[in-house]
Formats: C-alpha cells, structure tokens, sequence
C-alpha cells in the first residue's frame, strides 16, 4: 500500500513479519553506517512496532499536521533507528538518507529524535519524558479537541526506574486518559547490564496497576498475540490509560547478541552487520501504510484565534499588589482573548494565583498536583497540540523539573512558565522555598525569554508579552505586595528596560529587577539627601536585555553601576548586565554587584533583605564606596 488515503483494510500478519524483519536490518543498516546508535533496543521493539504502525496507528504521512492522527512517541528516543526505519517504510524518509545520512552532521535523522522530523511531536532520549509528554497530548484530546486520536507511547524498561514516569501514570489515571496507551519494551537489558527487574513482569503490572492503569502483557516477538493485545488497548471500553508489558529479547534476531550483555550502544561492525542481515533474511524494501484517521475528525474544526478582545487589569500607582496577583488577574482576563490558552499549576494555584484562571475557565485548567516534571511535560504535550499553556508553580520547584525544560527547548515547544516566591523576600518559610538559582537556570536554556517585574501593571502587561513570545519564557514573581510604579497602560517590551530617574548629572547607575527595583528607589532618594544623583532602571527583561540602555547609562554615569538582585550571585540579573556591557559597552566599567552570597533562613523580608545586603541602607553604602574609590 503506497497511497496515504487508502480504504481502510488489514495488512496480513504475514507481510507485518516481513516489515519486522525489514526494521530490523534497516537498523543495523543505518547504525553500521554511522558508526554510532542503538540497533538492538530498536531489534527488541520491532515486530511491536510493526504491528503498530501497519494495523492499529491511525495516521496520514502526508499530512502530519492533521488534526485527527494518532500520536507515536518514542519515550525511548535512544531506539532512533527503529523510528527512522518505520518512516522509511511509509515512505517519507528514502533509503539514501536513512542509511547515508543518520547521525551526521547537518542531518535531520539526529542520534534521539527532534521534531525537525514533522512527524515526531516532542524531543527524547532523556529518560522518563516520552510518556509525560504523552499525557499532555491525552489531556487535549480528550479535555480540548474532543477527538478520538490515541497517544502511543513505546517506553524502555530501563527508564521504568524514573519517578517522571509513574507520574505520568498517577496522572493519566486521575484524568481517566483512556486515549493514553504506554507500550513497555521488556529485553531486561540496559546500559551496564540488567535492569532492575529484568523480565519480572508480574512485579511491573503490580506497580502499573496500582497507578491505576488497565495492564495487559504480551510476548513482544508473537505478531498475532501483539496484534491482539493493540486491538484490545485501542478499544475505549476501560475509563484509564493501558499499560501493555512486552517481553522481548534485546538484538532480536541476531543470534551473535541475543540477550547478551555489552551490547547497548554499539553497532556492528561490517562483518557482523553482514551476517546479521543475512540471518534476518537480508534486505526488503516493503512500503507499508496502515489506516488513516477518521476523515470527520481529520477535519473538525480547530479551537483557535482571538477570541474577544480582553482588558488587561489595572492598578492605581501607589497601591501596594503582589505581581504573583497580577498574573492571576492578567490570565484570567486573557482566558476570553485566546480560547486555546490553558494553565496548569502544582497544587499551589492559590499562591500562584492561576486559581484564577481555573475559576474563570475550569475546562482548560488542569491541575497536576505537586509533580512538577509532569507539570512541565503536560504543557509541553499540549503546546504539541497548539495550544498555549502557562504552568505556574513556587519558582524553587521548577529545579525538579530542569531536564524536561531544557528538552522543552530542544522540542522547540512554546512554553510560559511562571514561578512566584522567589529569593529571600518571601521571609520567614525560609530557604527551602526560595528560589535563588532560577534566573541562572532560565537564562541558560537555549532561545529563552526571562522576566522579572517589579510591580503588577508591568506584571500583566507582561503576562500578555509571553501569549505571543515563541520557545520557552519564565516569568519571576513576588511573594510580597509592593507599590504600583507605572500607569495603566504603559508598554513593557520584551528586551526593554524601564528608566525609573534620570538627570544629566546622575554619578551613578542603579539596576535592579523585581523586588530590588523598589529598593534601588529608595536608596536614590537617600542619595539625592546627600547631592548624589543616581539613575535607576527597572530591568524587568533579564534575557533578552536592554543593552542599549545599559550602554547608555554607562555613557552618562561613567561607567559606574550598582546591580543589585535578590537572587544567588551566579548567573542571574548581575550576569547579564555584566555580559551585555562587556561586549558592547565602553572601556571603562566599575560594577559593583550585590546579591545573596551567604546561606539565609528565616526571618521577616526586611531582616532577610537587609542580612543578605541588598536592601537600600546596602545599596547606598555600596554607592558612596564606589564613588569615594573612584576619586
């Protein structure tokens, strides 16, 4: 079958064993190639994998963008050359790229799958992500398209060993994602060696099971048990995700590595490459497409677009309002806007304020409890599906949840991320619960956007900036609730900065961001007591960053400045100004930073600015110094 809109008819279970075999020799052949990948992982999942995609995935190759297709996730993206064997086999990836082109340079058959392939939807080979990742891509078919697509998942046994993964299941247990379908590829052998339970199946569907998930068990190299078990996981009659437990053999078909160790990793040399194909049979060249989805469901019409015009929340300057309340206020005034804008939360929706949200609009907020890696891949799966998510937790949480930011980025998923209580500021909880790594964090993920607002008009007029702004975007929030700066309706481009003083004979330059704008103000009217003029700038864009401002500033104030932030040394506010001017600024630069170097605990926010020296007694008495040294 070569056309992607056939009848929807059964390819016999004697051709699914020649496309097993052809995945198989097409593995090794695009690894042996390489010099480098994973050929027996992906000869374990093989003939799983061809009863899959030539009798039960319902997709059109063609057009993978179609709304109504089913969803394959390789949770275990190390097993790429069976995935790129399978695009082979429906045609849209030739043999001389499968086998001339893996794994090199300027290829899009990278060693893990990206979605520079159309028809992969998320980044793995970070263990423990392909299926989080898949239940968010549940959660928007069943909760938001309503479409009766299915998510399947081919896990590995290794990464059943992390916690992301029974995460997942808790999670598609709770939402009762009976389109969620994980595929379990038991071959008992990992990196080093055994697994942990090595082909102990019984205690792997006791633990699915009591996640909540329907589990069946398969033998994963008998075509006609798996063509069974697939029929019974995609038949809808259970209210919960499936669990299908496969044995299989790692290196199946190759007599030479069958269940043996030292194996994970390596490809065959040519030699033994040649003799492995041989035993397999040799090459084949099978074009194989299964059925496509529902034509109705293909072309439902898309929840998108504007929808009413929305208002964003307004402040009087001078009152005091935490800028966590003002994300909960901008997003729930965005809901009516963006139809297709969600949010998601970790249980703390009511310090976050996204509580918000789910009041104004329960159908699409989705709450994952305190599971912060599924909070991030559930946005990630459904940014997959178009839609625009927001996920909020305290700031410190999202550390937990790094590795699935960092592979948010390499999915090239449009993520809003949003963390509240953060630095010493938030007082007396103590350090557990304050975030002083997060802008270091943020900053470091590729093409991302970092903010930080110091009051709540900038706060909601930058939660509208993220609705628009492309890759991953974290917004730092406040715990404590400070005076309005600036009129309703002022601009706060994303890379902009805001110049809160400013005199031809300011000696000085004061930069802070959030909580520490507030106190930079005030130690500039200290200063001006005492016939110091010093300009202040607002930050709030931490990445990308003003640099024109800065050098500016540089310019007018001898290239003398105070940075200060309420975040560790490393990597946050101080960073970035300091990275900016010496790139573009002039010569001549003394930058004093003050931030939080010493461990703190638990006090009031006053006590805790003040011992970490960054409140304004700090930054005016950083100011005379520097000028008194530069006499």
């Amino acid at each position: 079958m070569t056309g992607p809109r056939q009848p929807l008819t059964t390819i016999d279970l004697s051709t699914v064993r020649e496309l097993a075999q052809q995945l198989r020799v097409d593995s090794i052949r695009s690894s042996t190639s390489a010099g480098s990948g994973h050929p027996t992982s992906s000869m374990s999942a093989a003939d799983i994998l061809a009863v899959l995609v030539a009798r039960h995935l319902r997709y059109d190759w063609d057009e993978p963008g179609a709304r109504g297709n089913d969803h394959l996730i390789f949770s275990k993206g190390h097993a790429s050359p069976l995935l790129y064997s399978i695009f082979k086999a429906v045609g849209v990836v030739s043999d001389e790229e499968l086998v001339g082109e893996y794994r090199r340079f300027g290829s899009r058959l990278q060693g893990h799958p990206t979605p520079v392939l159309p028809w992969v939807d998320v980044a793995t080979g970070s263990l423990g992500q392909g299926l989080p990742d898949g239940v968010g891509v549940a959660l928007a078919g069943k909760y938001l398209d309503r479409l009766p697509y299915r998510v399947w998942v081919l896990c590995g046994d290794s990464e059943m060993a992390e916690g992301s993964i029974w995460e997942a299941l808790d999670k598609a247990a709770y939402y009762e994602l009976r389109n969620l379908t994980a595929i379990v590829d038991v071959n008992r052998l990992g990196q080093r060696g055994p697994t942990e339970l090595e082909w102990d199946i019984d205690t792997y569907v006791r633990r699915a099971e009591a996640f909540g998930a329907r589990v069946l068990t398969v033998d994963g190299h008998d075509v006609d048990a798996i063509d069974s078990v697939l029929t019974q996981a995609a038949d809808g009659a259970a209210r919960r995700p499936t669990v299908i437990f496969a044995r299989t053999i790692k290196g199946r078909g190759f007599s030479e590595v069958e269940d043996r160790e030292g194996w994970h990793g390596r490809t065959f040399p040519k030699d033994m490459a040649e003799r492995a194909i041989a035993e397999l049979g040799g090459e084949r060249n099978l074009l194989v497409r299964g059925p496509v989805p529902d034509i109705d469901a293909d072309t439902a019409t898309a929840v998108d677009g504007p929808g009413t015009s929305a208002t964003l929340p307004s402040y009087s300057v001078g009152d005091r309002v935490a800028t966590r309340q003002a994300y909960g206020d901008a997003l729930a005034a965005l809901g009516g806007q963006y139809p297709n804008l969600v949010a998601l939360d970790g249980e703390v929706s009511n310090s976050t304020h996204a509580d918000q949200f789910a009041k104004a609009y329960p159908d699409r907020y989705f709450e994952m409890f305190i599971a912060e890696q599924q909070l991030v891949a559930a946005a990630v799966g459904l940014s997959v599906r178009h839609y625009i998510p927001f996920a909020s937790t305290f700031a410190a949480f999202f550390t937990r949840a790094y590795d699935f930011i960092r592979m948010a980025a390499i999915s090239r998923a449009d993520l809003r991320l949003v963390g509240s209580h953060c630095g010493v500021e938030i007082g007396a909880d103590g350090p557990s619960q304050m975030a002083l790594e997060d802008l270091a964090m943020m900053r470091a993920v590729q093409g991302s956007t970092v903010l930080y607002p110091s009051d709540a008009t900038s706060a909601a007029a930058l939660v509208d900036a993220m609705v628009g702004t492309p890759g991953i975007s974290f917004m730092r929030t406040t715990r404590g609730a400070y005076p309005v700066l600036y009129e309703t309706g002022a601009r706060f481009p994303v890379g902009g900065s805001k110049v809160l003083r400013s005199d031809p004979s300011d000696a000085v330059t004061l930069v802070g961001a959030g909580v520490t704008v507030h106190e930079c103000l005030a130690a500039a009217d200290r200063l001006a007591e005492r016939g110091v003029r010093a300009r202040v700038i607002d930050l709030y864009s931490v990445k990308p960053v003003d640099t024109a401002t800065l050098i500016a500033a540089a310019d007018a104030t001898g290239g003398r400045f105070v940075v200060a932030e309420d975040h560790h040394p490393e990597g946050g506010v101080g960073s970035a100004v300091t990275d900016a001017l010496l790139a573009h600024g002039p010569r001549s630069l003394t930058i004093v930073h003050l931030s939080v170097h010493e461990m703190p605990g638990s006090g009031t926010p006053e006590e805790l600015l003040n011992a970490a020296g960054i409140d304004a007694e700090h930054i005016e008495a950083a100011v005379h110094n520097l000028l008194a040294e530069s006499r």
